[in-house]
């Protein structure tokens, strides 16, 4: 049986559906649940997302049937029991949220997985995992297909929006012929990418390049020039208003430069830095993401790194000794 097959076995019988996905979630999680969620009611499922925490306002311009709630708007709005729960973007209940994760206990109801995430071999063989897949929306793009739910703009703009995000702007290594045949079945609802760009990554104020400017002013790399990096200080987040959101993209400017391997983004957390970091793909960043504590795909990963008394430098030129131990 494929994947997917397994999907539509896991439905069958279900009637009442809830959908989620990650804590602080992104475009992919979310797009994904919210046109799976309305695939599922044309099939006359009772289906609802349900999240951790409500959904961001600059989310919201995907869902305008307000398919999201969040976990303590459930009792108003769905209170129903759940037949099943499906996961997307994520392949642990424990990345939903302690307070989602303790609901889904609760519930004493099957979970299934839709991701793209590497995950043991148990997971991938009881689930819906595709590791090869540009996107957790692109494994829901296929799945809508073959439950014979047309695609409509409600439907196609979310998944166009989680594709775009999670491939940046389609440059990674994952994305495929297919990739960009599932794209073009979108844009055949009438779906426009400009405005679909402009959605997502929004118009911005001059406040915002003069943010930009300041971190690229940061950027640096090791002897070798095969590490490079930038820095997002706290006090200049703060100085700015910044919304976190805004902020992922950055790294990807450092893409560009010759000889890089590893690009990493240094955001510094307060107690803790969090680090990102991205490759052309002819390098591994997951591996490296596993090696200081954290995870991802090939080309895009993260982890998050303690202080415990260290200064920013310090974590900076202990974790680049580390990416050039682990390259080399």
């Amino acid at each position: 049986m494929d994947m997917i097959q397994r999907f539509i076995q896991a439905i069958e019988d279900a009637q009442t559906i809830i959908l989620s996905t990650h804590i602080f979630p992104d475009a992919d999680g979310i797009g994904s649940e919210i046109s799976l969620c309305s695939a599922l009611n044309k099939l006359g499922k009772n289906a609802k997302c349900i999240m951790e925490e409500p959904l961001l306002e600059r989310y919201k311009y995907l869902d305008p049937d307000d398919h999201v709630i969040g976990l303590c708007e459930r009792d108003q709005h769905f209170p129903h029991k759940p037949d099943l729960i499906i996961v997307v973007d994520t392949n642990t209940i424990l990345r939903t949220g302690g307070g989602f994760s303790k609901f889904a206990s609760e519930m004493d109801c099957p979970i299934f997985y839709i991701d793209h995430h590497p995950c043991s071999e148990k997971i991938q063989d009881n689930h819906c995992i595709d590791t090869t897949a540009a996107a957790t929306g692109q494994l829901v793009g296929s799945i809508i297909e073959k439950l014979g739910v047309e695609f409509d703009q409600k439907i196609a703009l979310p998944l166009y929006t989680a594709i775009l995000i999670d491939t940046s702007s389609f440059r990674y290594p994952t994305v495929t012929a297919e990739t960009h045949r599932m794209i073009a079945k979108f844009l055949d609802t009438g779906i426009e990418p400009p405005i679909a760009y402009n959605g997502i990554y929004g118009t911005k104020k001059i406040q915002h390049m003069h943010l930009l400017g300041e971190v690229l002013s940061t950027t640096n790399c090791n002897k070798t020039e095969d590490v490079s990096w930038i820095v997002l200080h706290k006090d200049v987040m703060d100085e700015y208003h910044t919304d976190i959101e805004d902020t992922h993209a950055f790294i990807n400017h450092l893409l560009v430069l010759d000889h890089m391997k590893v690009a990493c983004m240094f955001r510094d957390d307060g107690n803790s830095v969090k680090i990102s970091l991205r490759s052309n793909g002819d390098y591994d960043v997951g591996v490296v993401a596993i090696g200081l504590g954290g995870g991802g795909h090939s080309h895009s990963a993260a982890t998050v790194i303690m202080k415990n008394g260290k200064t920013l430098d310090q974590v900076i030129e202990e974790t680049v000794s580390k990416i050039e131990e682990i390259i080399s």
